[in-house]
Order: structure tokens, then sequence, then C-alpha cells
């Protein structure tokens, strides 16, 4: 008897559960930034880092927590990576990142920034840079402290622009 009620009950309970899964969510527009971000596919990067440096192991997790697909490499000399790319020292970070339309971003930018980025490039556009490691950006959190920093846009013609100010936490994500 006892089997015969435990299967029933399972069995309603996979009804509901199917039930509930399987409606038209569509009007409800109650989407969180992770729903949406798993519901695009996953853009994809190569990272150059150390492999000592654990601010870019977290920035990489932010990156894929925001939907990016990372595959991160360790090289020893980072220098050569960002004079392949043209990242002039006074833009230059702990890790440069590449998307396989070539584009550069370098530093701490947040993944929301990318993503906005890669939809929609701007002309003459080689990249993002947020030098140095701001505190509070994504990888460089340390509680709710917080400095507000520039994501500069790298032109192809060597020059730059703010392409966005962040400043709180909240602008990044």
């Amino acid at each position: 008897m006892f089997c015969k009620t435990m299967v029933a009950t399972l069995a309603a309970f996979a009804l509901i559960t199917l039930s509930a899964c399987g409606g038209d969510n569509a009007g409800q527009g109650d989407h969180s930034a992770a729903t949406e971000a798993e519901a695009q596919p996953a853009m994809p990067l190569t990272t150059y880092k150390s492999a000592t440096c654990g601010c870019c192991q977290l920035w990489i997790e932010h990156t894929e927590d925001s939907g990016f697909s990372v595959s991160a490499r360790d090289v020893e000399d980072l220098n050569a990576v960002k004079d392949q790319y043209g990242i002039e020292p006074r833009y230059q970070s702990c890790h440069t990142s590449v998307s396989p339309q070539g584009f550069i971003f370098e530093g701490h930018v947040p993944a929301k920034i990318i993503r906005q980025f890669l939809q929609n490039p701007p002309e003459g556009a080689r990249g993002l840079a947020v030098p140095a490691m701001p505190l509070g950006s994504p990888g460089m959190e340390v509680g709710e402290r917080f400095t507000p920093y520039d994501v500069f846009l790298l032109h192809s013609d060597g020059s730059v622009s703010v392409y966005a100010h962040i400043d709180s936490i909240e602008a990044q994500h």
C-alpha cells in the first residue's frame, strides 16, 4: 500500500513539475540578468594571463557567469601579447582578451560592456580597455569599496576615447 501511495505521489509531483516547465512564459517579463545571459549563445573569448594572477581568474568567472565562454591561456610574457595587439602601456592591465572577430578587451572590462560592444561594434574600433586594476571592477572586488573608472574605446587609427564611465558597482552588472 505504501509503495502505491508513494508512486502516485511521485507521479503527481512529476506531472505538476512538467506542467510548470512547459508553460509559455513570454508575457511574464520577470527575467534575471543570468537568465538572459543563459538564453543567448555563449560568446567566446581567449584570455591571455599570468598563471598566478588571482584577479584574472575572478574576472574570467565574472565573464563566464555573464554568458561568455572563456579559453584562458597562461603565458610567460604578457608584454609580448600586448605588443602583438598594439596595446599602449598606459592602457594595459593584467590580462588581454580577444574575440574571434579580433576585437581586444584589455583588463577588467565588465562583461556587460563587452557584450554591448560586440553586439554593435563602433566603426573603426579595435576594442576596449580598462587600464590598471580599478578597485571594485569585476575581479577586483574588495567588499563594498569602489573606485569609478572609464572604459576606453581603442580606435584603429591609434586614438582613444571614453566608451563608458562606470560610476558604481551596480553599473557594471
